[in-house]
């Protein structure tokens, strides 16, 4: 374990949520002492979750439209995902029944946490807890697409799995989660 000495915080942005520039000294290998600046984008922990009906072999995601992906190229800047969200003050499991409903309209008792991952943690903060969750009509209660009053205009997509895995080679999908879950749900035979 290196040595870690945090020299300095800085705010830069605290607007949507909180970017930090972060002086600090650290040990290396080597036993050399470095002073080191790098930038931390804290938007807090999340949640995501892949739901899933056997008798169907379906799997419900969302499209929602993400800025960063448009400024990057990604065309109309709309992604396909799994259902997700920010803890806030929840727990994880809280959190993604929560978003289940939100997003979905599927109220879900049960979900099974899979794993958990830094997505992008040379700049990002965030932890995501993953979960996946059995589905099934008689747990629909609307239509979902997500929060008027948080601006979530979120549309719900029930696909047939072979069909989502397929999106995954041909460029349709893209969003890392979801790729993860669905790989995930194949290589544990959830729709078998």
């Amino acid at each position: 374990m290196k040595n870690i000495n945090i020299l300095n915080t800085q705010i830069l942005s605290d607007n949507w949520y909180t970017l930090k520039k972060v002086t600090f000294e650290m040990m290396g290998i080597d036993g050399t002492k470095s002073i080191l600046e790098r930038e931390a984008y804290d938007r807090g922990n999340g949640a995501t979750i892949l739901l899933y009906n056997k008798q169907f072999k379906t799997v419900v995601l969302t499209r929602q439209f993400r800025i960063p992906t448009f400024i990057n190229g990604n065309g109309t800047g709309y992604l396909i995902e799994c259902c997700a969200g920010l803890l806030d003050e929840d727990n994880a499991e809280d959190c993604i029944r929560r978003e289940t409903e939100e997003e979905t309209g599927f109220r879900i008792d049960q979900v099974e946490k899979v794993f958990e991952a830094y997505m992008s943690p040379g700049s990002v903060t965030e932890l995501l807890y993953f979960f996946v969750a059995a589905y099934s009509y008689d747990m629909k209660l609307h239509d979902g697409g997500g929060l008027q009053e948080e601006n979530e205009d979120i549309e719900v997509l029930e696909l047939p799995f072979e069909k989502a895995l397929e999106m995954i080679k041909s460029g349709e999908i893209k969003d890392g989660k979801t790729i993860m879950l669905l790989q995930y749900a194949q290589l544990k035979g959830l729709m078998l």
